[in-house]
């Protein structure tokens, strides 16, 4: 069905007789051999010599003729696959998500889905925001959580929860008693921040400018309880969500600006068709919009 002339050209070489090949294809004999001296027409080879009501294959018709066989078993393959993919009760969803939702978040989720769909498989994927919207784009992921909401129309996002951001400094740090702080107290410390490209980053970045201030940056990383350490060990502050687990090497302090939020998302490509199994998903994931464990 994917590859008409190739696979009429194999039936015919199988068989070597051009009308069983027909009846084996339920198609007419002349239109079955009109479909294979097009195929030797559009190569510029003769492929089968014809004796009576035989044909037989020609050295190049061989060469061609196990290429072919590939050919079709390896798209025959892609098709079985392609329909495993899309199966509502076993297929597969290609999932992202933050660093951040992924030690609770995430896990409630996939548990609260698999209990009505056990054989959906999925590829999870943890990366930062503007990776996975590439991704997402790209084809290489049905949806996925972010922070912030992406921008244009190109991309549709719903809103799942908030995340009020905290200051996180040493638990001996001289900030660490109060509860609540104005970022420009820490103005004249070192801050350990995401890498640039992460939402969280952007964040941070922007509330500092609304604060008055450049960071003096003195570590990047790419997950946050690596700069949890980072501030434990007393290598800086960090503007971070709140902790899944209590930490007594650090405080986390409320900032007063009311900016000082992040918004979690779920996010897909505008007008493209989900596969039966990450519709389902999308559609569990809003059904649960505001119950996740975001500690806010």
């Amino acid at each position: 069905m994917l590859a008409p002339p190739l696979a009429q050209f194999a039936a015919v070489a199988r068989l070597e007789h051009v009308t069983r090949a027909a009846a084996q294809l339920g198609m007419p004999q002349p239109t079955l051999s009109r479909a294979v001296a097009r195929v030797e027409e559009d190569l510029g080879v003769v492929l089968l010599a014809r004796e009576g009501r035989t044909v037989r294959l020609t050295r190049a018709g061989r060469i061609f003729l196990a290429a072919v066989e590939r050919a079709l078993s390896e798209v025959e393959r892609g098709a079985e696959a392609a329909r495993a993919e899309a199966d509502p009760t076993g297929g597969r969803v290609a999932f992202g998500f933050l660093h951040t939702m992924g030690s609770e978040a995430v896990p409630m989720l996939l548990r609260g889905f698999r209990g009505d769909h056990p054989r959906v498989r999925f590829q999870l994927v943890q990366d930062y925001t503007d990776s996975m919207l590439e991704r997402l784009r790209a084809g290489e992921l049905d949806l996925c959580l972010v922070s912030p909401r992406p921008e244009g129309p190109e991309l549709t996002s719903r809103r799942l929860g908030e995340q009020r951001l905290r200051l996180v400094v040493p638990a001996d740090h001289r900030l660490a008693g109060r509860q609540r702080v104005r970022l420009s107290e820490a103005a004249d410390d070192p801050f350990v921040t995401l890498e640039p490209g992460y939402g969280l980053r952007r964040i941070t970045d922007a509330l500092c400018a609304e604060a008055g201030f450049s960071p003096r940056i003195s570590f990047e990383g790419e997950e946050s309880e690596t700069l949890r350490g980072l501030v434990a060990a007393g290598l800086g502050v960090a503007v971070l969500p709140p902790s899944t687990v209590a930490r007594p090497d650090v405080a986390e302090l409320w900032l007063s600006s009311p900016g000082a939020r992040r918004e979690i998302a779920l996010a897909w490509v505008t007008g493209r068709t989900l596969t039966p199994p990450a519709e389902a998903f999308r559609a569990y994931v809003l059904s649960v919009r505001g119950q996740l464990p975001l500690h806010s």
